[in-house]
């Protein structure tokens, strides 16, 4: 076996949805990349994007089990394509990061996501299925 272990890592992960307090959510899925959700008075914020709009299609699935508000903010913590690449998901959300984040997308983004794919077969997967 070579590279990283999670090259291998192609089964299916279990998906946790958690109240962590009053209006805060965690989404959890086994190690992989976990966003945040704050549910505030009229809208709801999202921290880390995902890794494709199809896996953000996902989170947006479960924060409607909870509450219909529209999901208004989406906050980029850092540069790392799982946690950025499913921003596209989030259609009309104003999207939130640094400016050290906004420029490490732009000049590492493509290097990035190609290590993140090779990392995470399952991620290769969903973004081969995503429609952005």
């Amino acid at each position: 076996m070579s590279g990283f272990a999670s090259s291998n890592d192609l089964t299916e992960k279990v998906v946790s949805f958690d109240e962590l307090g009053p209006g805060l959510y965690g989404w959890t899925a086994e190690g992989d990349p976990n966003p945040g959700i704050v549910i505030g008075d009229d809208s709801v914020l999202v921290v880390d994007a995902q890794a494709t709009p199809r896996m953000a299609a996902d989170v947006i699935a479960k924060i409607r089990t909870v509450t219909d508000k529209p999901v208004k903010h989406v906050v980029l913590s850092h540069y790392h394509a799982v946690r950025v690449l499913g921003a596209s998901g989030y259609q009309g959300a104003e999207i939130i990061a640094s400016d050290v984040t906004r420029d490490l997308i732009v000049e590492r983004g493509q290097q990035d996501m190609d290590s993140e794919i090779g990392r995470f077969p399952g991620c290769s997967a969903a973004r081969r299925a995503s429609p952005a």
